[in-house]
């Protein structure tokens, strides 16, 4: 068994038994660590932005949460059923070269995610620092202290899965005390019955609730592609319903810095509502503005161990990904390499590109094409009654051609029709007004369907190819197809890719 001092060297093969010892709640802490941040609290403040009232809002964030802790849950499953993360999971579904679909998400998810990460503590630790020392709010000081967060991250993620479990027990304890701390700052100001900006009966109340649900379902969906990379340590003995139990809790447990980031920003549009401007909204210095002297040191703190937390599971997949889809490299060098390019992003994104304002649209487009890859994800569980092939799934790590999963020339033409139409159908849907709105966006009243339209799309179209064209019998395992027929479609065995061309 490996210390948190020695350098993991597993990439996406599978993890042998031996060393697969961590538990659910290994995967709670994991999960719950990445979303128990300020850039939680972010999106927690958008129902106050759209004009809701707090109740309204705390009603939408709820229900946003349950239901994408719903969605996410299953993705649970894959890490110990085959050791491996979700992408190479994916092959079973999307082909042996189909499955760099979920690498390529993963890897846009990972970048974005952790900018907003550096970003928000960064600025929320520079603003801190100023009204606690005075320290200057420069160019200089926001590019030291994204440095230094990046630099922090980068060395646990190249340190690896122990590591950053470690990292992770120590942030969701501190964490969650500090937003608890936070909660006793602001509870002389907080007023419960603040009724928002929207009248009753408002023609935007219902755009506004459904887009605050979906802001904040969103924050689970993003999980999805990264489940694999911390449950793949879990062994296949362990219950299923634990292990989907501890993805679930993990997202209702951020109902802590949902909440967090709605009550004080309904203080802020009391007290500082320049900071709630939808046009130029800016949390972090709002909650500066109204914080109370003495909780600029745990401001400071939450930035730091926030971004720790968020920033190594986000980094920590796009390393293994990486590696995942161009094997030569190691998982501590793709990691590197990963590494310093997002770093370069950060930078450029910041002090050149001025992106900061545009990378949670950029995030958000990314989940609506990942939410209908997960649900082919899920589909493809169920009507394979859960039976994968490990040995299948790593053909393409090892430059080998055929089995199981290889399909038509390493693509199965079913499941990535259903993922590129869905996909490309809640794109056109998308309405973020004052950011990106679709063609399709205005068809439901101003209301941004785009999320549950390409779950549906892709649950649809998924089942109607399986039962239209069935998939061969052989990738069904023993106990045959579920919901779905089977075809006696011969399989092609696993041969060296040189010896398929010769």
């Amino acid at each position: 068994m490996s210390t948190i001092t020695e350098i993991e060297t597993y990439g996406v093969e599978r993890i042998p038994d031996a060393d697969r010892t961590a538990t659910p709640f290994d995967l709670f802490r994991l999960a719950f660590g990445g979303a128990n941040t300020f850039a939680t609290c972010v999106l927690g403040a958008f129902p106050i932005l759209f004009g809701l009232s707090f109740w309204q809002g705390l009603t939408a964030t709820v229900l946003g949460l349950v239901v994408g802790a719903l969605i996410l849950a299953p993705m649970s499953l894959f890490g110990p059923l085959n050791g491996t993360n979700n992408a190479v999971s994916s092959s079973a579904h999307l082909g042996v070269h189909g499955r760099i679909v979920g690498s390529f998400l993963s890897l846009l998810t990972a970048i974005a995610f952790f900018s907003i990460s550096v970003w928000s503590s960064g600025d929320a630790l520079v603003g801190g620092a100023h009204r606690l020392a005075g320290l200057p709010e420069s160019d200089l000081m926001y590019g030291l202290a994204y440095a230094i967060f990046a630099a922090l991250v980068l060395i646990v993620c190249v340190y690896g899965f122990r590591f950053m479990l470690f990292v992770n027990k120590i942030a969701v304890a501190a964490a969650s005390l500090l937003f608890v701390v936070g909660a006793i700052a602001f509870a002389g100001d907080f007023d419960p019955g603040y009724a928002g900006s929207l009248a009753p009966g408002d023609p935007l109340f219902w755009p506004s609730f459904i887009g605050a649900a979906l802001i904040v379902l969103s924050n689970p969906v993003s999980f999805g592609a990264f489940l694999g990379d911390w449950s793949r340590y879990i062994p296949a003995t362990a219950p299923k319903r634990r292990v989907m139990a501890a993805a679930f809790l993990s997202q209702i447990a951020t109902i802590l810095p949902f909440t967090f980031g709605l009550a004080t920003a309904s203080i802020i549009a009391v007290k500082a509502a320049p900071y709630v401007d939808p046009a130029a909204p800016n949390y972090v210095g709002g909650l500066l503005a109204i914080s109370p002297a003495w909780f600029f040191v745990p401001v400071c703190l939450i930035a730091l161990i926030g971004g720790m937390s968020t920033g190594t599971t986000a980094l920590y997949g796009t390393g293994l990904d990486f590696s995942s889809v161009f094997p030569r490299f190691s998982r501590v060098q793709a990691t590197l390499f990963i590494g310093i390019l997002s770093i370069v992003f950060i930078f450029v994104g910041r002090f050149a590109a001025n992106l900061t304002a545009s990378i949670s649209t950029f995030a958000t487009l990314i989940i609506t094409c990942t939410a209908p890859w997960m649900v082919i994800m899920t589909i493809g569980y169920v009507t394979r009654r859960g039976w994968y092939d490990p040995e299948a799934l790593q053909v393409f790590n090892r430059r080998q051609r055929g089995g199981r999963y290889w399909f038509t020339h390493g693509w199965n033409w079913r499941a990535m029709t259903a993922w590129l139409v869905s996909a490309l159908v809640a794109l056109l849907s998308v309405n973020l007004p004052g950011q990106f709105v679709g063609p399709l966006g205005s068809m439901a009243g101003g209301v941004d369907i785009s999320l549950p339209l390409g779950l549906a799309l892709a649950a649809l179209l998924y089942l109607a190819l399986l039962s239209l064209f069935p998939e061969p019998r052989e990738v069904f395992g023993p106990a045959g197809p579920r919901l779905v027929r089977a075809a006696d479609t011969p399989v092609p065995p696993i041969v060296p890719a040189a010896l398929h061309r010769a």
